[in-house]
């Protein structure tokens, strides 16, 4: 679908997306993109498609379109302001705090760290502006929570029979690959945060251990907040990916008992405790230097 210049023009103008430098002919494929996806009629009136960018939430299209695209003033402005709207999201759901993870997660997805053809894939993408993007936002993470939740109960094992649900036990039966699996994720966690380099360590002890903000880090790191909270996102996969290359490659579980480990690892968080392994590397390096 095109659409007119003088049409894209009038709503880049009305949107601000010049404020995070957009190009106008972005904005204008995002409209066209937005249109395709709402609108049954392939070459719609130019009056219906006024009509449908009227009632379309422009600032925000703009400012996902600008964050896709990589603007710092867009992703500074974004962090800024949407980070405290996931957060209250995600307590919502868990006033613990479990969801914050997940709420920090989407920042990789958002910026779009896979490459394909030579573009990244931003999750923004999927963004068209029909609704807020705080709306839009709480619908992303609420899929993930019930993504998460899915990917425990697949690893759960089936209940019994009836029959011998009835029977008391005076204790849960022990489960042997427990034992086995979860010291293996230890040790492939190890591994892959001596693979780190000093400088992306700095940022995990900082944040897990010396519990600083996104905001104090980035001061610290003399970066962006938006960078930083990207770098973590990105050390987080890159520790996945490297504990589940570990586990398959060296240690030979396969893709069930990976995920079975994972799972383990969910329900005690307290089993791969992050922080501790960093503030016990900080600890081990500072003994070396007496």
């Amino acid at each position: 679908m095109k659409v007119a210049d003088d049409l894209a023009e009038r709503f880049y103008k009305r949107s601000g997306a010049a404020s995070w430098g957009l190009p106008a002919h972005v904005f204008a494929d995002a409209l066209a993109a937005s249109a395709s996806k709402a609108l049954a009629d392939t070459s719609p009136a130019p009056r219906t498609l006024e009509r449908y960018f009227e009632s379309l939430r422009i600032d925000d299209l703009a400012l996902a379109c600008a964050c896709a695209s990589g603007s710092e003033p867009a992703w500074d402005h974004f962090v800024r302001e949407f980070r405290p709207v996931l957060y209250r999201s995600a307590d919502a759901v868990d006033p613990g705090g479990g969801l914050r993870e997940i709420a920090d997660s989407l920042y990789a997805d958002l910026y779009g760290l896979d490459e394909r053809g030579g573009k990244r894939q931003s999750l923004f993408r999927y963004y068209h502006g029909r609704s807020s993007l705080a709306t839009w936002l709480r619908a992303v993470l609420a899929q993930r929570h019930v993504d998460r939740i899915r990917a425990q109960r697949r690893v759960e094992p089936l209940p019994e029979p009836d029959e011998a649900a009835e029977i008391p036990s005076r204790s849960p039966a022990p489960d042997p690959d427990r034992g086995r699996l979860l010291p293996l994720v230890q040790h492939a966690l190890t591994v892959a945060v001596r693979s780190l380099d000093a400088r992306d360590r700095l940022r995990l002890a900082c944040y897990y251990v010396q519990k600083l903000t996104l905001a104090e880090i980035a001061r610290l790191t003399r970066e962006h907040e938006a960078t930083a909270s990207r770098h973590l996102t990105r050390i987080r996969r890159e520790l996945r990916e490297g504990i589940e290359l570990e586990l398959r490659d060296q240690h030979k579980l396969s893709a069930a008992e990976i995920a079975q480990a994972r799972g383990y690892v969910m329900d005690d968080a307290g089993a791969l405790d992050l922080g501790r392994l960093l503030a016990e590397r900080k600890e081990s390096a500072e003994d070396r230097s007496k």
